[in-house]
């Protein structure tokens, strides 16, 4: 197999003529033209047609319309990507004002709460997917405003594979299942997505992040969100203002590991969705603060990258973070199909003082979420649907359809019109108006050259981690590209992790068992040293609080229930849900002759589903237990993804029977402060004890 030059998707095309067309030689073979479903060839497939190199997609680009059409209408009625997801009722209150920069009322009115639907979602599996896979999560909210409905339609990574539209469907068919074989299900670690990704520069940033931990978050209330794109803030005199949507969880950041998020997928598929259920049904409603960055056009001009490529993230240290508001989700939907599954989002349901950038990538959402809601609800009157209707007042002159569900009155539906006093008309003074924006320059299907430095920011996402999180980044990939068959894939992948960071370029040649070192391809753009953003980790901004985390006690007959008392109230007045687990789900008789039911019966509540657990066991029950796989394996998993146990003399005869070892994370069940405080985090230190990493 021939070794194949990755092109740059920055310069302009009549530079990457010769590279793309080695491309086209595979093995000797020659393809034919890529063309439209007309016929018509394509010249460009990497870039979408804007009015100038940083401008606005055009609508008449009939190609990417074609494409991005074709594919809205894939799949019918399950959602093409973000298909598995929980979804919940709250309200967002402002608490700072935005006034100075925006119109909008949601941003400018404090004190007011707004009723709000937002779904959660991972995005590769379908909707009979698990809960737990490697994957970036949704984070879509709907806010609806006394101006209209409001939809931030982003994810739990401010950054995105892709610069530009016209690349979505290439890039979700390529992590989709193999449509020859119909698998892997929700998984990236397979050929036809790292092929891809190693042809895709752009992509790297967002490949540190995807094998970061950010995709295998504990909790989906312990997930940041991010609107990703630039968008604007419009204001009374008609000046903008750009800002980014940041959301960050109340109960701070908390990821699995690999081994854990697999073997959860095994023991409760619904992890999350259960998770979220509970919390609400207990009163422990999920909560985030509402953050912005706010920068002007000129501050923009002064960053060492383009702020409307959506592969780059502007650093917290550079434009800091401010707190605007908070969301509080406290309802669960009545019914799971009517809301969570038939809510529609769009990029482009936006109010009064909030506008588009000019981001390539926006640009194409603004039109491919419309286009998939008629398809996967089946009429253009899907905005009546009670989950996706205004409460607010709205009223138009578009009638009919299929599924009409209003009942318009009266001779006229056109404006303007003289037949009518109280039919709906334009308000110039209240309506929603657009920046004000110049445009100017030669339109075509070019990439600006300020969206060709492909490998900085991912330089800076690996170095900005902690050590930790370093090796487990390097593990991931050594795990995905394990599964990838083709070796001049794993090989082109190792080249682009030199450009991030050559000792990781190593660890993952190692792993794979790579001979010697591949190369680095040609890079489009110098890549730039930044300055580590310690915001971008997990493990060093973890909240010392077990709020939200769930601890496990394991019991048998004889246990004392004094020490599980004593455990049970400390991780309860610390926040955490405290699960009893016995070898039967009748529970078990104490050694004060006490019959203390079990919320799970071993076999199937194994410690996976737990932060931390205490095993507190007589002699008799340890005897029991030692020859019990379930039991064993509990403390012997609990150990192996670095989790706190507590245990008391029957239960370390059960832990040396795990063959788990004793450092800070185990502690004397006769001491629940020392196991609370243990409890608050991973035991980081013991990692290399347990696997080996990359």
């Amino acid at each position: 197999m021939s070794k194949q030059k990755t092109p740059s998707k920055s310069a302009p095309r009549d530079q990457q003529t010769g590279t793309a067309g080695e491309l086209h030689q595979i093995a000797g073979g020659e393809h034919g033209p890529l063309t439209t479903n007309q016929g018509v060839a394509l010249s460009d497939n990497q870039n979408s047609l804007k009015s100038n190199p940083r401008g606005p997609t055009l609508l008449e680009d009939f190609i990417l319309r074609e494409k991005i059409t074709h594919f809205d209408h894939e799949r019918i009625p399950e959602r093409i990507v973000h298909a598995r997801a929980t979804g919940a009722h709250g309200f967002f209150e402002l608490t700072a004002s935005l006034a100075e920069h925006t119109t909008a009322k949601i941003l400018t009115e404090v004190g007011v709460r707004t009723p709000v639907f937002t779904r959660l979602s991972t995005v590769a599996g379908g909707a009979g997917s698990v809960d737990t896979p490697r994957d970036v999560r949704g984070f879509a909210v709907k806010f609806y405003t006394k101006e209209g409905n409001w939809d931030l339609v982003g994810n739990n990574i401010p950054v995105f594979f892709i610069q530009d539209a016209i690349k979505f469907p290439d890039l979700i068919h390529a992590v989709k299942m193999e449509p020859d074989r119909g698998f892997p299900q929700s998984a990236t670690a397979h050929d036809t997505f790292w092929d891809f990704i190693s042809l895709t520069p752009e992509s790297m940033h967002m490949v540190m992040w995807i094998m970061s931990d950010r995709t295998l978050p504990r909790s989906l209330a312990m997930i940041e969100g991010f609107g990703v794109h630039s968008f604007r803030l419009v204001g009374q005199a008609g000046q903008s203002t750009f800002v980014k949507f940041h959301w960050r969880p109340k109960l701070g950041l908390q990821s699995t590991v690999w081994d854990e998020a697999v073997k959860i997928a095994g023991a409760d598929q619904d992890f999350h969705r259960r998770d979220m259920f509970d919390a609400i049904a207990a009163g422990n409603f999920p909560e985030w603060e509402f953050a912005v960055q706010l920068f002007t056009q000129e501050q923009a001009d002064a960053f060492p990258f383009d702020h409307l490529d959506a592969t780059k993230l502007i650093p917290e240290e550079l434009v800091p973070l401010q707190v605007i508001g908070r969301m509080v989700l406290d309802r669960w939907p009545d019914n799971f199909f009517a809301e969570t599954e038939q809510v529609a989002y769009c990029p482009a349901n936006i109010v009064p003082g909030i506008d588009f950038s000019n981001d390539p990538l926006l640009q194409g959402r603004l039109f491919s979420y419309l286009d998939t809601q008629l398809s996967r609800l089946g009429s253009a009157n899907f905005h009546q649907i009670p989950v996706n209707a205004p409460k607010c007042p709205f009223a138009n002159h578009q009638r009919d359809g299929h599924m009409q569900m209003a009942q318009p009155t009266g001779r006229v539906a056109y404006e303007p019109n003289s037949l009518s006093a109280t039919s709906p008309r334009e308000t110039p003074a209240q309506g929603f108006r657009s920046a004000a924006v110049a445009e100017t320059g030669e339109r075509g299907r070019i990439r600006a050259e300020s969206f060709a430095d492909h490998y900085s920011q991912a330089r800076l996402f690996y170095l900005s981690q902690t050590t930790h999180e370093q090796a487990h980044i390097a593990a991931a990939l050594v795990f995905e590209l394990s599964k990838v068959d083709h070796p001049h894939i794993r090989e082109a992948m190792t080249g682009h992790l030199r450009h991030i960071d050559e000792d990781l370029a190593k660890r993952v040649a190692s792993g794979l068992g790579l001979d010697t070192l591949p190369d680095a391809p040609a890079a489009a753009a110098p890549v730039r040293e930044m300055a580590p953003s310690p915001a971008l980790q997990i493990i060093g901004k973890m909240k010392d609080t077990l709020e939200g985390r769930k601890i496990g006690i394991l019991i048998a007959d004889g246990s004392d229930g004094a020490a599980v008392a004593a455990i049970r109230k400390a991780a309860s007045a610390a926040g955490a849900a405290v699960k009893i687990v016995a070898l039967k789900v009748g529970g078990a008789k104490l050694a004060d002759g006490k019959v203390l039911a079990a919320d799970g019966q071993l076999a199937g509540t194994p410690s996976v589903l737990f932060d931390a657990v205490a095993v507190i066991l007589s002699d008799e029950g340890a005897r029991t237990l030692l020859t019990e796989a379930a039991a064993v394996d509990f403390v012997r998993d609990a150990f192996g993804h670095l989790k706190a146990i507590a245990a008391d003399k029957g239960g370390q005869a059960l832990l040396k029977t795990a063959n788990v070892g004793q450092d800070a994370g185990i502690v004397d069940a006769g001491d629940a402060d020392a196991f609370i405080a243990a409890a608050k985090t991973r035991q980081w230190e013991r990692e290399p004890s347990v696997r080996t990493l990359a």
